[in-house]
């Protein structure tokens, strides 16, 4: 009885001292979570540039999410992969238009742009090529004869063309590549002077990797193209393709961004995707801080290129469209989000950093610090390909 009565003393004493919290202390009210995206908006409803994805053509057949999304977010659409050399001339005589004609039909019933990605790289190029044994004039015409015959076969109905696709090193050196091999080094400027043959109505664009983290890169790009306009060479366009990484601070995306602009072309965010799992690991996991900060690149991104001179904003495209068919995964055997949508296609909140950017009518600090000064950085590593997706 003793212990129950001294039991119950307890129970009042505490009672009482809560009653006196309650009365002195007001009750903690938790912050707010910023409401996301309405879901009746979307990316190309907002952007005042056009917004985009590559597209891979199997899923957009046969996944009904995907297509969802590839036709209410984004009004630019580029190939995956239907328009590289090996898939659309697998054959010295044979083209196959098949994919590639679907995703120009896409388009056209979306009103949506189409970018031709690509025609002259050192990959995704058919062993009839790669084995090819005969004089440089005759290299010369297949290089000239592929270029032409698929810039003409889609004249009219592709806006533009990544013309030469990832022609340097790492070290701003160029790649010693089969067409550098058998044409010399101005391959490059032939190439573009082929495809302008074709159709001088389409934007001719170099596209590569590497502005974001390699300074002796980039200013080996932007030689060559500075180099290609002064000549009267017809591009009009660079392509920074941004496959970045959570490590790369704000001030280096936005000073990759706005050093492209300096050469007064235009200018496409045309592989963009933010890698998060830097370590490759294969126990990792997306925890809401690395949403957090991929949001915060996304949107630093997005703000960077918003505040170009709306003539050089050819647009962005993320590199696929959703967390499940991303190329970081199969690169690095190991779980990665890189993209605004995560495996059911469903909105993250990289998704609402974008949409942040496009709202905004601020200048990101990363931005003010690349205006104000230009640095050398270097990442610890690479991936194999040198793209630092994963430092």
């Amino acid at each position: 009885m003793k212990t129950n009565a001294l039991l119950g003393s307890l129970a009042l004493l505490l009672l009482l001292q809560c009653g006196d919290k309650e009365k002195t202390q007001a009750i903690p009210i938790p912050t707010p979570t910023p409401p996301k995206t309405p879901p009746s908006t979307t990316l190309r409803q907002l952007a005042p540039f056009p917004i985009g994805a590559a597209v891979n053509i199997n899923l957009l057949k046969t996944r009904p999410a995907y297509l969802n999304v590839v036709k209410t977010e984004y009004n630019s659409v580029t190939a995956e992969n239907a328009m590289k050399f090996g898939a659309l001339h697998p054959s010295e005589a044979v083209y196959n238009w098949t994919d590639a004609d679907y995703l120009v039909d896409f388009a056209q019933q979306n009103n949506a742009r189409v970018h031709g990605h690509t025609l002259i790289w050192y990959k995704s190029l058919p062993g009839w090529v790669t084995s090819y044994q005969d004089s440089t004039a005759t290299w010369e015409n297949l290089m000239k004869t592929h270029i032409q015959t698929v810039v003409t076969h889609f004249k009219g109905k592709v806006a533009a063309w990544d013309v030469v696709n990832e022609a340097f090193e790492d070290d701003g050196q160029l790649r010693n590549s089969i067409w550098r091999q058998k044409l010399g080094d101005d391959y490059i400027a032939r190439a573009f002077e082929y495809a302008h043959q074709a159709n001088p109505a389409a934007l001719l664009f170099y596209n590569d990797y590497g502005h974001e983290y390699s300074t002796t890169k980039r200013t080996a790009i932007l030689s060559l193209v500075n180099s290609l306009k002064t000549r009267g060479v017809p591009i009009h366009g660079i392509g920074l393709q941004m496959h970045t990484s959570s490590n790369i601070s704000n001030s280096n995306l936005a000073t990759a961004i706005t050093t492209a602009a300096q050469t007064g072309l235009k200018v496409h965010l045309a592989e963009l995707d933010i890698a998060m799992n830097r370590d490759a690991l294969t126990t990792a996991t997306f925890t809401p801080a690395l949403a957090a900060a991929q949001k915060d690149k996304y949107r630093a991104v997005v703000q960077a290129f918003k505040a170009l001179p709306a003539a050089q904003r050819y647009g962005i495209t993320t590199w696929n469209v959703g967390d499940a068919d991303t190329w970081v995964r199969g690169y690095c055997s190991c779980p990665d989000w890189p993209l605004p949508f995560d495996e059911n296609y469903q909105r993250k909140p990289a998704y609402d950093g974008i949409v942040e950017a496009l709202q905004s009518t601020s200048t990101s600090a990363g931005l003010r610090e690349a205006r104000a000064s230009m640095f050398t950085w270097r990442p610890r590593a690479t991936l194999g390909n040198g793209k630092a997706a994963f430092q």
